[in-house]
């Protein structure tokens, strides 16, 4: 049997639930688990642009007629939207096996000192606070079934800490921490765990950093070919369609001109 094929029967009914879905990453990594599944998995997506959601969805229902997608409104820093969510799914939702905390921000690149306090809170409440509520809202679904994927997404600046990005750095070294004590934890389930750590993407991430100032969004990527949104979704898929005893536990991934967080080489 081939191994899209086994990949296939694995993700088969498996219902996923993304945050941060209406662009980049997490709806790449949507699109992806319809191209594995063969249309068979059924996605909640969501985000805080819900007319973006819906967009998807009606792309997606073109491609794939059949298939089963819920789309809902959330920002994940806000614990009475997490809550309202997972109560308002509809029955064949309800039983998620897989999460993605996918939804993360930077913004500025100010150095110490100079950091603005929403910045911060944005940043923080973003990308860790929210991604634990969340995890915590539906642990408890995984833990009835004894089974399931929460597949948080980090960075290479949760390993390593780059001037200017202090918070953003901060931020995601946290997620890193949770991940690793939270797969610990549930050791003796069959829960796996996993963490994808991205380098450089070429998705909104920048734009949204630099508050809309393409010109220097665009900076980032001058000079390289950096990771395309894809490249992280495949293997986000790939991670949660290893049979039930194989966990991909941690994953650093570059575009080839990159060594570390601080170190790319430019054209």
């Amino acid at each position: 049997m081939s191994q899209g094929r086994r990949a296939a029967d694995r993700l088969a009914g498996k219902v996923v639930l993304i945050t941060g879905a209406s662009a980049g990453i997490g709806e790449a990594t949507a699109w992806e688990y319809l191209f594995a599944s063969n249309g068979q998995a059924k996605l909640i997506l969501t985000a805080r642009r819900l007319e973006k959601l819906a967009a998807i969805k009606e792309e997606m229902k073109k491609e794939y007629p059949n298939v089963k997608i819920h789309v809902a409104k959330l920002d994940v820093s806000n614990t009475e939207e997490i809550k309202s969510l997972l109560q308002c799914l509809p029955t064949e939702f309800k039983s998620i096996d897989i999460l993605v905390n996918n939804a993360g921000k930077a913004l500025g690149s100010e150095k110490v000192g100079d950091i603005a306090i929403e910045d911060i809170k944005g940043m923080m409440d973003t990308n860790v606070i929210g991604l634990i509520n969340v995890t915590q809202a539906v642990l408890p679904i995984l833990k009835e079934k004894n089974s399931g994927d929460i597949v948080n997404i980090g960075s290479v600046a949760g390993r390593d800490a780059y001037p200017t990005g202090s918070i953003y750095c901060a931020s995601k070294f946290a997620v890193r921490a949770f991940t690793e004590s939270l797969r610990k934890e549930l050791l003796d389930t069959g829960i796996r765990v996993i963490l994808i750590a991205p380098g450089l993407v070429e998705t909104e991430f920048s734009l949204v950093r630099y508050k809309g100032d393409e010109k220097r969004a665009n900076s980032v990527y001058e000079g390289i070919t950096a990771l395309e949104a894809e490249d992280v979704a495949e293997l986000i898929v790939f991670s949660t369609s290893r049979k039930p005893n194989t966990v991909i536990a941690d994953t650093l991934i570059f575009p080839t001109c990159q060594g570390s967080a601080f170190h790319v080489h430019r054209s």
